[in-house]
């Protein structure tokens, strides 16, 4: 068996192929690390033929829809996944033939609704269900305590006390432990009672993760991240630099239009000289009345940068094919001391 782990700040993924075939499956991917699993795969001569999320992930965003289309591999979860994109349902007992490998699932709600464990030869991968010292919270969209201890102790836990236990996250750079050792040494399984656990996971006060919402949004739906809009706009549109912008103002030689997309507050309080106003948010609505010539070129800017990439791309796709975004925004522009005119 190959077997190789990506780390990704607290997450763990896991590609694991057969040697003999070369056919491998990628467990629960996470989004900025999509180029390293096919360097990973290319490197071992390995040909990915699964990508597998054990639940819906609330704390990163998921590769697996991503690679698919780059693969053209199907998306595997549990049945119970709310994912549209999702190709292969897998229910308990269910196996992925990978080569010589065997992965098989076993359901194991509780951390989410569609939480799901496999295991192939020695080890298991236990999602967010099983940490190393731990357990999944069950305090996020559809967690479960009581369904928790039932996968726990009526599922994981009665598998042999020497296989291996690959968790979804792991924060102490700990590689992996095994049924047994969690037995005896996670203190969140030594509350046998079923009611006892559940209160403990009940006041175990857990604070949100960071894109809670953005991360179940696109788990969930397939939708895309801020940041694969941003990098998708960015793609398909030309910048200019500040000092570039400062010297055609300074030179007189501004053979286009300055195009300001922030809302007017922040208009009024400070804007490059000769910009006209525009907001992001009336941009479709107004752009044949605001912005008459198609052939025109248009610089487009806002505070950060990043609505006015999004800004550019737009226009772009509405004709306006002169469209150019400020490589920075307004922040970056005051912080290097070139001009801001009020009103």
């Amino acid at each position: 068996m190959l077997f190789e782990t990506v780390v990704s700040g607290g997450c763990r993924s896991y590609l694991i192929g057969c040697e003999e075939t070369c056919a491998a499956a990628l467990i629960d991917p996470e989004l900025s690390q999509a180029d390293r699993y096919l360097a990973l795969a290319a490197r071992d001569g390995l040909r990915i033929k699964y990508l597998v999320d054990t639940h819906t992930h609330a704390d990163h965003f998921s590769a697996t829809q991503q690679l698919a289309k780059q693969l053209n591999v199907p998306v595997v979860m549990h049945g119970s996944s709310p994912a549209p994109f999702v190709d292969l349902r897998l229910q308990s007992g269910e196996l992925l033939v990978v080569g010589k490998l065997r992965l098989q699932a076993m359901h194991t709600p509780g951390h989410t609704r569609d939480s799901m464990c496999l295991t192939v030869e020695d080890r298991v991968f236990t999602g967010d269900t099983l940490l190393i010292g731990a357990t999944g919270r069950t305090d996020l969209p559809s967690g479960d305590a009581s369904a928790l201890y039932d996968s726990l102790f009526n599922g994981v836990l009665q598998l042999d006390a020497a296989t291996k236990v690959f968790p979804a996250h792991e924060y102490k750079g700990r590689a992996h432990t095994t049924i047994g050792q969690e037995l005896a040494e996670n203190p969140r399984l030594q509350q046998r009672d079923r009611g006892a656990f559940i209160e403990m996971m009940a006041n175990l006060n857990l604070t949100m993760p960071t894109h809670i919402t953005e991360a179940l949004r696109t788990n969930m739906t397939g939708g895309k991240t801020v940041a694969q809009m941003l990098a998708e706009a960015a793609a398909i549109v030309p910048f200019m630099s500040l000092a570039e912008l400062k010297g055609c103002i300074e030179t007189h030689r501004c053979d286009f239009l300055v195009l300001d997309v922030r809302e007017r507050d922040a208009f009024m309080e400070g804007h490059i000289q000769g910009a006209q106003h525009l907001p992001r948010g009336q941009l479709e609505l107004r752009v044949n009345q605001e912005l008459p010539d198609p052939t025109r070129r248009i610089l487009v800017y806002c505070e950060f940068g990043r609505v006015s990439t999004l800004a550019t791309a737009t226009l772009r796709q509405m004709g306006f094919k002169g469209a150019v975004a400020l490589d920075g925004g307004m922040k970056a522009w005051r912080e290097a001391g070139y001009p801001v005119v009020a009103g």
